[in-house]
């Protein structure tokens, strides 16, 4: 059975860059082996990250996110099953930020700044889809 989980978080003090390149090298491997994809959007601390896959996968990727002293503030924002992946050619894609229009941010929520922790799910669902397709995606497939 196929499942989608979205969550945000926070990362912790001394997270950068470099650490978060580093991380996505790693992750890649390891969630194309176990048959994990999705998408993460990035901006200063702040992380909004979807995996689809089987659901004992997801499950356990996300509680070993859950106990990374990395995170914190994390919340789980959307899960549903699903019949097909909407991410299938990433085992980690990244939304590249800068390239964002502010006016699709104020389409989703009161200020033009990405804030999840103020939005519903299902409306985070929309605006990341629209990040998705609006902002250019970096990173390996």
């Amino acid at each position: 059975m196929l499942v989608r989980l979205m969550y945000v978080s926070r990362a912790s003090a001394g997270m950068d860059e470099v650490e978060l390149s580093a991380i996505l090298r790693r992750s890649r491997p390891a969630n194309a082996a176990a048959g994990i994809t999705g998408m993460l959007v990035s901006t200063g601390n702040l992380f909004i990250q979807v995996l689809e896959g089987g659901r004992t996968e997801v499950n356990q990727l996300y509680n070993r996110i859950c106990a990374d002293k990395r995170h914190q503030d994390i919340e789980l924002l959307y899960f549903e099953e699903i019949s097909e992946r909407r991410f299938a050619g990433w085992s980690v894609g990244q939304v590249n930020m800068s390239r964002v229009n502010m006016a699709l941010l104020l389409k989703y929520s009161e200020k033009p700044t990405l804030n999840p922790y103020a939005l519903s799910g299902k409306i985070t669902m929309a605006l990341y889809e629209e990040l998705v397709l609006t902002a250019s995606v970096i990173g390996e497939r």
